[in-house]
Parts: structure tokens; C-alpha cells; sequence
């Protein structure tokens, strides 16, 4: 079975839906992959471009029914804090180009001790959970695995080019 298209969340009858795949973060950005739903049925993803695949939509196949999307509980970190507060941090945040899921009451982002001790140290509450993470799409489209995973400095000085002013290799490492 191949999936070419991807359906919106609520844009199609659930009387199609034949499974399941629960997927996390990573695993719900790609264009073309094997995948197997969580009923056991093997299916390729096989879409025309990459995409960013939503909790809720569905993949549709090529015999008219659909998989929807799941997105899979992983460690993720929520952060509370007065409302200037919050903005403050999601500006923090943004500026290491994390992928940050954005609430009226709290950011989410996914686990990471060292950003962790930061927003705490910001005046920020976090705790640690296991959720669906879906964050914003943001500027670069959405593709969290662009982010740079490392702490660094911008020379808003000079006129660089974003994303050719640091080189990727340095800095801490996660886990």
C-alpha cells in the first residue's frame, strides 16, 4: 500500500479511516519512507515533497481509505512563567532555533537538561513530561531537524546570512 497524499486533520470521513501510525516528532517530517501502522499493515510514505505531518491527519492510500496520524508521547519539557515572562523565554528559546510548541499558558520544547538549566535560571518553571509534541512551524518552515543543537552567538552587527554565520560540530551535546 503507498500513501501519496496527506488529508488534514478534519477534512476527511473517519468512516475511511482503516489504522493508525503513532509517530513522534522526528518520525512525523518526511516525504518518503516505510512505515507500519499500528494495526501491523506495512505502507510507504510516499509523498511529492517532505511534510510536516500534523496529530490527526491522515495519509491517504491508494485503495481510498486512510491512516491517521498519532502523535507519540515523547520527554519533553514544560515551562510556565507570567505572560512577560513567557514571552521573554520563547524569545530565548527562538534564538537557539528549538522547535518550541507555543500555549497561552506555557511553551513546550522537547528534553534538554542544559536549556532546562537556562530557563530556569531565566526565572522560568519547568517540568518534565511525556507528551505529543507539535510545535510551531516558525519561519523555516517547520523542519525541526534544521535546528542547531548547540548554543551559540549572533553578531547582529554584521550582515550574514542566517545560518552561514556558525559552523555546526561545536558546543554541547544532548542526550
Amino acid at each position: 500500500m503507498r500513501a501519496a497524499h496527506v488529508l488534514p486533520a478534519g477534512s476527511w470521513d473517519k468512516n475511511r479511516e482503516r489504522g493508525t501510525a503513532t509517530l513522534d516528532w522526528d518520525e512525523r517530517h518526511r516525504r518518503r519512507r516505510s512505515l507500519t501502522s499500528d494495526q501491523g499493515e506495512p505502507f510507504l510514505l510516499d509523498l511529492a515533497e517532505a511534510a510536516r505531518l500534523g496529530d490527526g491527519d491522515g495519509l491517504a492510500l491508494e485503495d481510498g481509505s486512510v491512516i491517521r496520524v498519532v502523535a507519540e508521547p515523547e520527554p519533553v519539557l514544560e515551562i510556565q512563567a507570567g505572560a512577560a515572562g513567557l514571552a521573554r523565554l520563547a524569545y530565548h528559546l527562538g534564538n537557539r532555533h528549538l522547535a518550541i510548541q507555543i500555549f497561552a499558558d506555557r511553551l513546550v520544547i522537547r528534553e534538554d537538561a542544559v536549556i532546562a538549566a537556562m530557563v530556569e535560571g531565566l526565572g522560568g518553571i519547568v517540568s518534565r513530561r511525556e507528551l505529543p509534541f507539535d510545535p510551531e512551524g516558525g519561519a523555516y518552515g517547520g523542519n525541526a531537524s534544521h535546528h542547531h543543537e548547540h548554543d551559540h552567538e549572533h553578531d547582529h552587527g554584521h550582515e550574514h546570512e542566517h545560518g552561514h554565520e556558525h559552523e555546526h560540530g561545536h558546543g554541547h551535546r544532548h542526550g
